[in-house]
């Protein structure tokens, strides 16, 4: 809608070099779209408070004992405390462009969507709805509708904020002629690219690329490769596309949650703002040293050990491992009952072995399988045997022929003997402690740390689990978990199964009040999809008790807090930045939390370190995926100026002469500096580097690399963070110093690459 003043309808004018060109003045104008943007927030915060006392008022709503009540007053309060979340979340840079229509309608682009209440028409258009794919896409050649664009830049807090400057992209033709207009989005771009690095990565709503919304808008469905060099802006990228299909498929994934997994801890603290800043909190950030719940591995093996640790045969080894504790017993195991002795021997346990995996289910919950069927075993042996020394005395026999000649002592049928017999066999086996002494040592309860500890310790169980593989690599007597570990231990607990039944939740789970949400659940399904006997329902899946355990209705958690704690839950999209770092069991096991497959991965293969990761995509994909996914690229690299990048595209020409680096869109007239130390003064020559760098610097990041933290003196004192290159991984800083370049590259040239790439202002290196 065309914004008015008391003057009439706003003259849009084009400003360059900080003058307004016609009338009214660039001042009116900015005072214009300030009231403009003042409004909005009004808006905002009606909308807020509105939001906020519907989610107060349906928590404090009594529901009296009715199950259905009860249900619907937790869904709605968690709906309007997300509803609050994401207005909240908007009010910082609430309305950041706008577009003028061919049609003389005026729209503007802002972090949520708005409505004007007055006449029902939209105020602000979500940067994520269609209408607003415009504002990134649009072009002198394509205009898709649009005569004008306009960029705003925002000064102060929310609801305060107000409009400082903006910048306009004519894309009419004849206008355009005129005016000279360059490159749609340099300015604000470019603004953004040289503001000063905080700790924590920022989100580009307003400054995404076409070729990055093209990538950001793909449909949901599917696994996406998305490649580009250092600086392209993958992880925004991969960031706000996932706030898109947030936004898109929202009923869709905001059951089932969004995983983000990043290649360490502090590329997760420092990208994990993002979404929330987004208004988006379905999300769980994770690391491949976390795949396994409950276990944080940031450890690694050696390179040959990483590699087979990471290759899909261990697959194979893991199920070899988990079926080689299913043992047998060798020499017989004796268990004295009150009345008879009974055996375990190797047929005995083999065939309940048999029987328990004939199940097909995990190894802790097969073991019931495996007890009950070796106790009937016993028991029928029991029986055998009594009954054959019961035949073998002939005065016995004789004295019950005689019995029988007496109506009132007349013995019970061989069949009611027998029945009594084993019931009371059975219950002196099941209260016996030989006998689950001897079910736990045939058939463990295991947890998957006991198994790949036991496993590694052992050269014996290594061979047995290796079969035609040789994994004498994996031996050691102990150690902490690596990083590669974590799927395998993930594997195993996928084959194994819980080693004990869960604890308890807080609170009292309140099955009734389950078994009513079912009815409901159920009662809707069948409105939808008919009353088929046969149709497979969502009900079939879950009992009121399972219901019940998993949610307290006192204590209504998030999606992502119930998927955090929750190895089971399968995630509707995952997100893997870094991607190239990824080993084959990495994916296998990420895969297996998103059954549907849809995935957003970005990396560069370029910058690979991992020995088990990528050297293909499709070397890590094809078992998983076939050839079902797709690969797109970014080419332009925003972040590192053209100085940097050229000696950062020399490094890559000498390990991959087949790649070609991105091509920066700026450059800062300052090529990185290099000087030689002496090995002997290397910790002060460091420490005079960054108090060098620091005094320059004023507001912003400075980071330094080095090959081991071990060489660098003590830097507490100043306000360099410092970094290996695979912890720097994913990072920016605005000004790097690399610590002994050469080592680095000695140890992998990609990471020489990393490393110099990390800087957005300055760059620095100390050879030794």
């Amino acid at each position: 809608m065309p914004f008015e003043n008391e003057n009439g309808p706003l003259q849009v004018n084009t400003i360059m070099g900080g003058e307004a060109v016609g009338r009214p003045p660039f001042e009116r104008e900015l005072e214009a779209e300030t009231a403009r943007l003042r409004a909005l927030h009004a808006l905002l915060s009606v909308e807020l408070e509105a939001a906020g006392a519907q989610a107060k008022g349906m928590l404090a709503a009594p529901t009296g004992d009715e199950f259905s009540a009860r249900w619907e007053r937790d869904v709605s309060v968690h709906r309007w405390s997300e509803r609050v979340t994401t207005l909240t979340a908007a009010r910082s840079g609430l309305c950041f462009g706008r577009l003028d229509h061919t049609e003389g309608t005026t729209s503007y682009i802002g972090r949520i969507g708005l409505t004007d209440p007055s006449d029902g028409e939209s105020a602000l258009i979500d940067w994520r709805a269609p209408a607003a794919q415009p504002f990134y896409c649009a072009t002198l050649a394509t205009p898709l509708g649009v005569t004008r664009r306009r960029h705003f830049q925002l000064a102060g807090t929310a609801p305060r904020e107000r409009v400082v400057d903006f910048h306009d992209d004519v894309l009419d033709g004849g206008a355009a002629a005129e005016t000279d207009s360059g490159s749609a989005s340099d300015p604000a771009l470019l603004a953004a690219l040289k503001a000063p690095r905080g700790s924590t990565m920022r989100d580009i709503v307003t400054t995404i690329q076409a070729e990055q919304d093209a990538i950001i808008r793909l449909p949901l469905s599917g696994t996406v490769v998305i490649e580009g060099g250092p600086g392209t802006g993958k992880t925004a990228v991969a960031l706000h596309r996932a706030a898109y299909l947030l936004y898109t498929h929202r009923d869709r994934l905001a059951r089932s949650g969004v995983l983000v997994v990043g290649p360490s801890a502090g590329f997760i603290r420092y990208v994990g703002g993002v979404l929330p800043a987004l208004g988006e909190s379905a999300v769980v950030f994770t690391t491949p040293g976390r795949l396994r719940h409950g276990v944080v591995a940031t450890a690694v093996d050696p390179d040959g050990v990483a590699r087979l640790k990471g290759d899909l045969v261990m697959v194979d080894v893991m199920r070899r491992a988990a079926a080689d504790r299913q043992e047998l017993p060798g020499a017989p195991i004796a268990i004295d009952l009150e009345d008879v002795t009974v055996e375990i021997d190797d047929a005995t346990a083999a065939e309940a072995r048999a029987r328990a995996r004939a199940t097909g289910l995990p190894h802790n919950a097969a073991r019931a399988t495996f007890r009950d069927t070796l106790g009937s075993l016993l028991v029928q042996q029991g029986v055998e045997r009594l009954n054959q020394d019961l035949q073998d005395p002939p005065e016995l026999a004789e004295i019950l022929r005689e019995l029988g000649d007496l109506p009132e002592l007349a013995p019970a049928s061989a069949a009611q003997l027998t029945a009594e017999l084993r019931q009371e066999l059975r219950d002196d086996l099941r209260s016996h402690l030989d006998f689950h002494a001897a079910v736990e040592r045939l058939w463990p309860a295991l947890t998957p740390e006991q198994v790949l500890a036991d496993l590694y310790a052992s050269r014996e169980r290594l061979a047995a689990a290796g079969g035609d593989i040789d994994v004498s690599a994996l031996y050691r007597e102990s150690g902490g978990w690596t990083v590669a570990d974590a799927p395998l231990l993930d594997e195993l607990a996928e084959l194994l199964g819980p080693s004990q039944e869960p604890q308890a939740q807080q609170g009292e789970p309140d099955s009734a009040y389950a078994a009513e949400v079912l009815t409901i659940i159920e009662s809707a399904d069948r409105q939808l999809a008919g009353e088929d006997p046969d149709e497979l329902r969502p009900t079939d899946f879950v009992t009121a008790d399972v219901l019940a355990a998993r949610h307290v209705p006192e204590h209504l958690m998030s999606v992502a807090e119930r998927a955090a704690g929750d190895r089971d839950w399968r995630f509707g999209h995952i997100v893997v930045d870094e991607a190239q770092e990824l080993s084959a069991m990495d994916w296998h096991v990420l895969l297996r939390r998103c059954p549907s497959r849809s995935v957003t991965a970005v990396g560069d293969l370029a910058q690979r370190s991992a020995p088990a990761g990528a050297q293909a995509w499709a070397d890590v994909l094809s078992a998983h995926l076939d050839s079902r996914w797709a690969y797109r690229t970014l080419t332009v690299n925003y972040r590192t100026p053209s100085e940097i990048m050229e000696m950062a595209a020399s490094v890559l020409a000498e390990f991959a002469p087949e790649r070609r680096a991105p091509e920066s869109v700026r450059s800062t007239g300052e090529k990185p500096w290099q000087r030689t130390v002496p090995a002997a003064d290397l910790a002060a020559e460091v420490r005079a580097a960054v108090e060098e760098e620091a005094a320059k610097l004023g507001r912003g990041t400075l980071a330094v690399i080095a090959p081991d933290l071990a060489c660098l003196p003590d830097l507490g004192d100043t306000q360099a963070i410092v970094h290996t290159p695979v912890s720097a991984k994913g990072l920016e800083f605005d000004v790097v110093v690399i610590v002994d370049p050469e080592r680095i590259r000695a140890q992998n040239p990609a990471d020489l690459y990393v490393s110099i790439t990390r800087a957005t202002r300055r760059l620095g290196l100390l050879h030794v």
